[in-house]
């Protein structure tokens, strides 16, 4: 085994008082992740992508996708792809390979860790769209489901209840939002930390609240008292912020590390910089390689 660690690192859009670096063993291999914030400066962060071209294993997109993955076909988030138009050597990816392998477990861990109650209930998905194993999930296991996209993303109180109707709206939105700037698909840099509670009705009305963590907290109420949160990326400030206001256990998709959960794309990058092809994983790959090393999503009690 070498004894060089093999380096990860995640460019963000978002803040960088959310940056962490942390050393841990993947596939028998020492390997150094780190999450840098940017702050919203795409300038900033297309430089360090194609500073850090060739100098490390693998670089993750944290803060916005580069694809969003629906029905087989990918749809490119323009914007996102000019920021690493620099990369010409390091494998690039973005998380969405875990979206679709790792989240696609969120319910039957909720059921082995918390119980049967949780084999079906009412699911709120912040953006069903962009986390579609999840959400695929939650229908399969007969949850009733509100797709909250039209009210996230756009600020339009219309919720979408079936699966189908997801579908029709992602074939005829995403060729759109494909185009649209970073800063109108996603909150970057301090956005990401301002709450404004909204549609408080659907917040009271699920069980489970699921979802990007930014996109959860930027419009939650002061009570959740009781609630359950599905998510990723969530640091000890998250965490409080989620106690304070009463919810019951928060499951990450990703794995805590040294206090935190770190984006499915650091954690995807951190997989493809151990496994040393030099490109990004297949979901196959990936698949078995998280039943090797056993990463499942996991339940936290506030």
């Amino acid at each position: 085994m070498s004894t060089e660690p093999k380096k990860a690192v995640s460019i963000s859009l978002g803040s960088s008082a959310r940056d962490k670096r942390v050393e841990l063993e993947l596939l028998g291999q020492p390997v150094a992740i780190e999450r840098l914030g940017t702050d919203g400066d795409t300038r900033h962060a297309s430089a360090l992508f194609t500073a850090l071209d060739g100098r490390v294993d693998a670089l993750g997109v944290g803060g916005i996708d580069l694809w969003v993955e629906l029905e087989g076909k990918r749809y490119p988030l323009y914007a996102a792809h000019k920021l690493i138009s620099g990369v010409v050597q390091t494998p690039v990816v973005d998380g969405t390979g875990l979206k679709n392998t790792l989240e696609r477990q969120v319910v039957k861990s909720l059921v082995s860790q918390l119980g049967d109650e949780f084999a079906t209930g009412r699911v709120l998905l912040t953006a069903a769209v962009d986390r579609y194993g999840m959400t695929q999930a939650f229908f399969d296991a007969g949850y009733e489901v509100v797709c909250a996209d039209l009210m996230f993303a756009l600020g339009i109180p219309i919720p979408v209840r079936s699966l189908e109707s997801l579908k029709r709206l992602g074939r005829l939105a995403l060729p759109l939002v494909g185009r649209f700037p970073i800063s109108f698909i996603y909150p970057t840099g301090e956005d990401q930390e301002k709450i404004v509670p909204r549609f408080q009705r659907w917040y009271e009305w699920a069980g489970v609240i699921a979802g990007d963590c930014h996109y959860i907290k930027r419009h939650m109420p002061d009570n959740l008292h009781g609630k359950v949160i599905v998510t990723n990326t969530t640091t000890a400030e998250d965490m409080q912020a989620f106690r304070e206001r009463g919810v019951r256990h928060v499951l990450t998709t990703t794995p805590r590390m040294d206090g935190r959960s770190f984006g499915t794309n650091m954690l995807e990058a951190a997989l493809t910089a151990a496994a040393g092809k030099q490109r990004p994983l297949t979901r196959d790959e990936l698949s078995s390689i998280l039943d090797q090393i056993n990463i499942h999503p996991s339940v936290h009690t506030l």
